[in-house]
């Protein structure tokens, strides 16, 4: 006590000890102790990045960030320090352009979120003081204040449950906002609390904050009139999250133990680490190859200039007589401050507007995708969600699929299929085909004696009733009595244990786990119906109609580690029992072995048809093993520190020397054209593996059916059982496997081509390689330090070569582990992961693209992922359609937009050898600014949106058409030297073709000679209309957006040119080209060389897309591509009343 009075008086740093103290209602535990309340945060929330204060620093800092913006501000101050040739405002206006559309950008999300916290922030919520209800908004609540909240709302903060309006002292709540779980999930209100909250006086000891959203430890003393203060354990059970609704339930009272960004929800909320595609990696490569080739400029003209300056009479003509200012300067500093104003007029080759264009055409694409009508789900009624835009192209590179078995290829919707009890199997037909309802499949039906007998039969069925945390959902009739009434209605099961199959079937249960509901729905159908669970009583109506009672004593929860669950009951005869369920390789150790064999029989064959099984035993406690183990659990359940390495110690101590009594079957469905999707990915040249927590022979069904295996795939095994076949120690072996593998699979097998997969026709093997988890461990972490990265290198080597790999029995860091290895190894492959649970989470966020399934196991791996879909059907055209061709449009708008503007710069270049290096721009300020922002870059952004180079049909029927843009195949050194030596052609021509037109500059009808302002307008001209016609030739795909931006672009550079010539503009000390467009186009010589220009610099396109024949075994589909040309293909964008949707139609 002194400790903590002291903690409290010199400021209570909660951060220094591992618990924190609140005082229930901020009542001191004693009358004559002074009070004072220990300082916690407050319980705003604040997912906002910026400030009003703080944003246009932290904005401007986050964006300088850029290397691409660094390096034009550093421009820009060199034009204002320097007296360069080109006005500050060249590189000045296009910079504060994308700056500012990125900060609007920014600054209107962090609005939006602002806006969100604020309502969660000034919500009104009801808390007790004393006798009286106060309305407060929920910013103002404090760690300790009792707070009220009512049916259907939601909790302000993490509180633990002190009241229920209940009379079993629980309470229904929804995690939907949390982890997408809809079903009910029970909490209840710590035991022997007063129900008069007035007089409550408790002090709560618990952890410091942490973000799992399933543990919880602590522990409540309750002091009453000089007594000892009576102590109560708390856990998950007590806690109620901030974001999760109360249901059925008219109120709760409970106390703010976490607040604010303390709560658990927020701490979950914290920022994924930034996903980088591999295109942005390409482009900086390309930036880095044009940087140096405008240094290379920049040094050839400052060096000729001064080489051109030695000579005598050219330093200093007569006409231009230095002044004594510049005859005092010193030469280096005058050869740098060249250099610096030759990089200023050639800055423009680095596209300071592509960023802001790859920007606009990420965020704005994945509105395709979250419009796409074919990814709207009518089951969930919802589509596909995009929560990062900047992966896009990404989906176009996939080579490795690491998928999920359960939720993702399969359905997750369970249904009973059969059971074995004692060694006999029992397969449900009809219930009225015998008097139990169970019928014998094993031998004939008549002879009775093939059958466990009647208690056995009993003990098994009460063992499902009795063993899981299903509740039974309330009747919406009030008045009806809490037993019989709901018989009637349950899940259709009428009192003579009929099935009745009526509506509310899919209702009747509430669950944490779709397998407890089939399980109980398994037990409900031979005639043993659970009634639910009431004042710690759980009730069973049997086969003769009377209802059993049994006193629910602790629930051994459920965790990944143990694989199984456990219940202790106190029958109405006063005999305890124990019932377990689990996977069969945790629940056979622990049981009688001569039980064993009878059962693994039924367990290894249903696990063979693909059935997810489950072994059930029960153990009948003496009154002293239950006192043992009652007061373990008490105790484990006090302790602060390691209260789960307790719990599983006590857990593990009675989970010992049970009786198996049988097994049972429960099929889980494959999704939707699951085979299709996977064969699909396979052809389009990319592998899958399936990594499974799931057992290896129900895993590896699911992979038959899924055609992931083939008849003809030999198998290599390297599991536990493989490893003990040899007798030797599992080391060796371990070697002597992967070698064997290696030679088979690896040194054995012909050279395969780059990019297939699977030879469909021809005689060479296919290999599928499956692993497990504890063997995967030997591989990552073997004894010996010197085998590790051998054995890595040889299991991966086996994988590579194999159609498709299963790796089973896998824990969730493991997923994770081997996304990791495959994505650092040789190559560095692009991988995606794609799960439906919260075991998905961290391989999810380790994958390169990782995608959640809206499934049944919650919304975490939603939440994680960057893209969501409602099916793992949407992934075949989520990659093969969208990925492909957001593929193609982000490469060709990154090539495109360095090849304009090298076309743009290198006239500019030229013009320098033709008038004395003295830095002269060709151009005028006007179309420098302009020529990235408004003229060029409407097309490119319309182009790079739209653009289907092979409809979308093609590409769903021809998977092959993937491998074509493989390993980044459009952003390779060869498409770039392509694009920078058309750049080069386009430039050299439009310069040299109109120098051609000046050899007599007298192009006017009156003798008038055309000025150096009238040549560079030429050029621009030549150069826009060129570009843009290139873009208009590259279209495959014409909507009326396309014609609007590519002929409106045009129009505008023409209208842009007569008004800025036209007018006399007084802010401009000099007017260049002040009726220079006009005069220019009243010569018929320049707009002969115009067009003439114009056409030479197509012509090659023209007559590669005239004469080139289409090649390869796609020539067929070339046929189904889309007409370069015309309007017949109408671009709509349509809202509906579900779905925004967008389609193609003709």
């Amino acid at each position: 006590m002194l400790r903590r009075r002291l903690n409290r008086l010199l400021g209570g740093d909660e951060r220094r000890v591992d618990s924190r103290t609140i005082y229930v209602g901020h009542r001191s535990c004693s009358a004559n102790e002074v009070f004072i309340p220990p300082k916690f945060c407050d319980n705003r929330i604040v997912s906002s990045k910026y400030t009003v204060w703080n944003f246009l620093p932290k904005n401007l800092f986050e964006q300088f960030r850029r290397i691409a913006n660094f390096y034009f501000l550093i421009i820009f101050l060199v034009q204002v320090i320097v007296d360069t040739p080109t006005s500050p405002v060249t590189s000045g206006l296009p910079l504060f352009f994308v700056i500012t559309v990125t900060a609007i950008k920014q600054g209107y999300e962090d609005w939006l979120r602002h806006k969100a916290d604020n309502e969660v922030n000034k919500y009104q919520v009801t808390v007790l003081e004393g006798d009286r209800r106060i309305q407060k908004e929920s910013e103002k609540i404090k760690v300790g204040d009792v707070v009220e909240v009512k049916e259907d709302e939601t909790f302000p903060c993490d509180l633990i449950l002190l009241k229920s309006s209940r009379d079993d002292d629980t309470c229904f709540v929804t995690t939907a906002s949390l982890d997408g779980e809809s079903n009910h999930k029970t909490h209840y209100t710590v035991p022997d609390t007063e129900n008069d909250l007035e007089s409550l006086n408790a002090t709560i000891e618990c952890e410091q904050p942490q973000p799992d959203l399933y543990k919880f430890v602590g522990r409540m003393h309750i002091y009453r009139n000089d007594q000892e203060p009576a102590v109560r354990s708390l856990g998950p059970e007590n806690l109620l999250l901030k974001g999760a609704t109360l249901k059925n339930t008219q109120k709760i009272c409970g106390v703010a133990v976490y607040t604010g960004m303390e709560t658990k929800m927020a701490l979950n909320y914290q920022g994924k680490s930034q996903k980088r595609s591999a295109v942005e990696k390409s482009i900086n490569a390309f930036l880095l190859v044009y940087l140096s080739i405008l240094v290379s400029k920049a040094l050839v003209c400052t060096t000729l200039k001064y080489v051109w300056q030695s000579k005598p009479g050219q330093d200093e003509p007569w006409y231009n007589e230095k002044t004594q200012r510049e005859k005092d300067t010193n030469l280096y500093l005058k050869m740098f401050t060249d250099f610096l104003s030759f990089m200023v007029l050639f800055n423009f080759i680095i596209p300071v507007s592509m960023y802001v264009t790859v920007e606009m055409q990420k965020f704005l694409g994945s509105f395709f995708i979250t419009w796409d009508k074919d990814f709207f789900d009518p089951e969930i009624k919802e589509g596909a969600l995009v929560n990062t835009s900047d992966l896009n192209e990404e989906l176009g590179q996939v080579e490795y699929v690491f998928t999920d078995k359960t939720g993702t290829l399969t359905q997750n919707n369970m249904e009973f299929i059969e059971c074995c009890i004692d060694g006999f199997q029992y397969k449900y037909r009809d219930a009225s085909s015998e008097l139990d309802g169970f019928c014998v499949t094993d031998g004939p039906v008549s002879k009775l004696q093939q059958k466990a007998g009647r208690e056995k039969e009993e003990l098994f069925l009460r063992a499902l009733c009795l063993c899981h945390t299903v509740q039974v959902k309330e009747p919406t009739g009030q008045g009806q009595d809490q037993g019989d009434g709901l018989t009637d209605q349950l899940d259709g099961v009428g009192m003579d244990g009929e099935v009745l199959h009526s509506p509310l079937e899919q209702r009747g249960f509430i669950a944490s786990s779709p397998d407890e509901v089939a399980l109980v729905k398994g037990a409900m159908r031979y005639g043993f119906t659970f009634l639910g669970l009431e004042s710690k009583t759980m009730k069973i109506l049997n086969w003769n109609n009377d209802i059993e009672m049994y006193e629910l004593l602790h629930v051994l929860n459920f965790d990944p580690v143990r694989r199984r669950m456990s219940v202790i009951v106190r029958s109405k005869s006063g005999d305890t029992l124990l019932f377990c369920k689990g996977a069969d390789s945790s629940i056979f150790p622990r049981v009688r072995q001569e039980e064993v064999e009878r059962i693994r029989v039924h367990v290894e064959r249903n696990a063979t048809e693909g059935y997810r099984t489950l072994c059930v035993a029960y153990k009948s406690l003496s009154e002293e093993e239950y006192t043992q183990a009652d007061a373990g659990l008490r105790e484990a359940r006090l302790a602060l520190q390691d209260r789960e390495e307790k719990l599983m110690a006590v857990y593990n101590q009675v989970e010992t020397g049970m009786s198996l009594i049988g097994a049972t079957a429960v099929e889980d469905r494959l999704q939707d054209e699951a085979a299709e999707t996977m064969e699909a990915l396979q052809g389009a040249g990319i592998k899958v593996w399936v990594l499974t927590g799931d057992k290896m022979e129900t895993a590896k069904s699911t992979c038959y059916a899924c055609r992931l295996f083939q008849r003809n795939t030999e198998l290599l095994e390297l599991t536990v059982r493989t490893l003990e076949d040899g007798g030797r120690r599992r080391e060796e072996r371990l070697h002597e496997l992967l070698v064997e593998y290696h030679k088979k699979a690896v040194q054995d097998a012909p050279p395969v081509k780059a990019g297939v997969t699977r030879s469909w026709s021809s005689t060479s093997q296919d290999y599928g390689f499956i692993i497990d988890g504890a063997t995967l461990s030997m591989v990552l972490n073997p004894s010996s330090e010197s085998n590790s990265s051998r054995y890595k290198n040889l299991f991966l080597q086996i994988c590579q070569n194999c159609t498709s790999v299963l790796c089973c029995r896998m824990a969730p860091l493991q997923k994770a582990q081997i996304v990791k290895m495959v994505k650092n190894s040789k190559g560095s492959p692009i991988t995606l992961s794609i799960g439906d649970g919260a075991n998905d989470v961290s391989m999810i966020l380790e994958a390169h693209v990782g995608i959640g399934i809206k499934g049944k196991e919650g919304r975490q791996a939603v939440r994680n992922s960057d893209y969501a879909i409602p099916k793992l059907k949407h992934l075949k055209k989520l990659l093969l359609a969208h990925g492909h061709l957001y593929y193609v449009r982000i490469a060709h708008l990154v090539q495109y937009f360095f090849y304009k503007n090298l076309c743009f710069i290198l006239p500019q270049f030229l013009y320098q050898f033709f008038c004395g290096y003295s830095q002269q721009p060709l151009y005028d300020a006007a179309y420098l600014t302009m020529y990235n922002i408004c003229f060029t870059s409407m097309p490119i952004l319309a182009y790079s949106l739209l653009e289907q180079h092979i409809c979308i049909e093609v590409l769903l029927d021809n998977a092959t058409l993937y491998r074509e843009i493989a390993k980044n195949a459009m952003l390779r050194w060869g498409p770039f030297l392509y694009w920078t030596l058309l750049g080069l052609f386009h430039g050299l021509l439009f310069f040299f073709g109109v120098r051609y037109l000046f050899s007599n500059p007298a192009l006017q009808d009156n003798g008038q000679v055309f000025g150096n302002w009238s040549y560079g307008t030429i050029v621009f001209t030549v150069l826009v209309f060129t570009v843009t016609l290139k873009l208009a030739l590259d279209t495959r795909h014409w909507t009326w957006i396309n014609h609007f931006v590519i002929w409106g672009s045009l129009a505008f550079y023409v209208f842009f040119s007569f008004f800025w010539g036209g007018i006399i503009w007084p802010f401009l000390r000099q007017q260049r080209l002040y009726f220079v467009f006009a005069n220019m186009l009243s010569s018929v010589s320049a707009w002969l060389v115009i067009i003439l220009l114009i056409l030479l610099s197509l012509l090659p396109e023209i007559l590669l897309v005239v004469f080139r024949k289409p090649r390869g075994p796609h020539a067929r589909q070339m046929k189904h591509r889309l007409p370069s040309s015309g309007t017949s293909t109408i671009f709509m964008l349509s809202q509906t009343a579900s779905t925004h949707s967008f389609s193609w139609s003709d």
